[in-house]
């Protein structure tokens, strides 16, 4: 089976900078809840500025080997679910409930229409 080179490196950088922004935008809740809301802001958005040095070559990337706009968000939001279920529930202690797989159950059908030729 032959594997894309340009879907790889993608995959693997939308990946990392996947983790970075779950983190941003959740890891607040559990680390800083006692400080004061700005801290909140302040340091997520410099989490986030590490999220977007990957996540721009990422979709640069994939773009440049004629992946669509479309493949990119659906890989992005695939993504995302894949890294905010272990984060939800190993880092922020949250029930994994049967919804996440329905969830990703429909996600698998969006990545088949969207790559379909």
């Amino acid at each position: 089976m032959y594997l894309n080179p340009v879907i790889i490196k993608t995959v693997i950088l939308l990946i990392l900078s996947n983790c970075f922004m779950t983190y941003a935008w959740y890891g607040h809740l559990k680390n800083l809840h006692s400080k004061p809301l700005i801290i909140a802001v302040l340091v997520s958005w410099a989490i986030a500025f590490f999220e977007y040095l990957i996540q721009v070559p990422a979709n640069r990337i994939g773009h440049d080997g004629h992946l669509t706009l479309a493949q990119l968000k659906i890989m992005q939001e695939v993504i995302s679910l894949c890294v905010f279920a272990p984060f939800s529930v190993l880092f922020m202690g949250e029930p994994l409930r049967w919804n996440f797989l329905f969830a990703g159950i429909c996600m698998v059908g969006a990545i088949f229409f969207i790559f379909k030729s």
